[in-house]
């Protein structure tokens, strides 16, 4: 495995960043699932924050979201530059130096935590920095690179924005929150495999012990339909709680019926067919398991538009 350091040792000095180089280093497509989630599980709170207080806490998780992200890019550029996707990535590429990067997840991961909890509360606070810490030290400092169970815990990372948002309305852990969490915990590893059953290859010049390197793609795909298969009820359950209603539910059981669909095509097929076809159910899988989230999250941010006028909820 490839020095991290060895990035500030290059004798070639880096081109010049831009301040796009320093927004990819928050990595702003992800940051927009965390915002998005973050305000969903706010704003379906039973408390309500004052707009202004309801912005800037989800500045502050969005920031938080970003820090992540820049202390994921330090660590990580000496195998995102051996990854065909990751290559162009500010650090591997030469734009910005990994000290930087470093330098600004710290300072982006203090803002975010101490404002978030003088906004709202502290323990909304304190759940921002263990997300930070979880996603940044025990997933990409550890698990990562360790176990090819990496991006089963590690997706706890990416599932507590709901919660931090919920969280900051009503400085407090509710059943909501929990089963919104374990919506995201319980996705991210049939959507993250799906991706690796047709980038294997990058995974494996890596080095990264994703399930497609060391068990297989066989495993993989079975492992793919048992977790869409643990999925299914949750996002049913939180439509049955106060966060729910009709359309939440509706939403729910369609979104579950094409998602198991979709996972047991890929449980059936065998790598002859995969590659003949260039992965195609693979990629619509993976594609089609981005909207399931955000369409499971929009409806219940639909039934807490609607609740007001007594359209939405039970």
């Amino acid at each position: 495995m490839s020095d991290i350091h060895a990035y500030e040792r290059a004798e070639t000095a880096p081109g010049e960043a831009g301040f796009g180089d320093y927004v990819q280093l928050l990595k702003p497509r992800v940051m927009s699932l965390v915002v998005f989630t973050a305000m969903v599980g706010l704003l379906v709170a039973p408390v309500h924050l004052h707009p202004v207080e309801a912005f800037a806490a989800i500045l502050f998780i969005a920031l938080g979201a970003g820090a992540s992200g820049a202390l994921n890019m330090w660590w990580d550029a000496d195998i995102d530059a051996v990854m065909r996707r990751t290559r162009s990535r500010p650090i591997p590429a030469g734009r910005v130096r990994p000290g930087e990067a470093l330098g600004l997840g710290l300072a982006l991961s203090g803002i975010s935590v101490v404002m978030l909890g003088l906004a709202t509360n502290l323990l909304a606070g304190g759940l921002l920095a263990f997300t930070i810490f979880f996603y940044a030290v025990v997933y990409t400092m550890g698990l990562k690179r360790w176990t090819p169970q990496n991006i089963v815990i590690g997706g706890a990372a990416g599932a507590f924005p709901p919660m931090i948002g919920w969280v900051a309305a009503t400085g407090q852990i509710g059943l909501e929150a929990v089963l919104m969490f374990l919506v995201i915990f319980i996705w991210t590893p049939p959507h993250f495999w799906a991706l690796a059953l047709f980038v294997k290859s990058d995974y494996q010049n890596a080095g990264v012990p994703m399930l497609t390197v060391t068990h297989g793609r066989r495993v993989t795909r079975n492992h793919v339909l048992a977790y869409s298969v643990l999925l299914a009820p949750i996002p049913v359950w939180a439509a049955l709680t106060s966060i729910g209603g009709p359309l939440s539910l509706a939403v729910a059981l369609v979104l579950d019926a094409i998602f198991l669909v979709g996972a047991w095509r890929i449980f059936r097929r065998d790598e002859v067919q995969a590659e003949a076809d260039g992965y195609r159910v693979e990629k619509s899988f993976f594609g089609f398991s981005i909207l399931y989230l955000f369409l499971t999250f929009g409806a219940f941010l639909a039934e807490a538009a609607l609740r007001p006028w007594g359209l939405g909820g039970w």
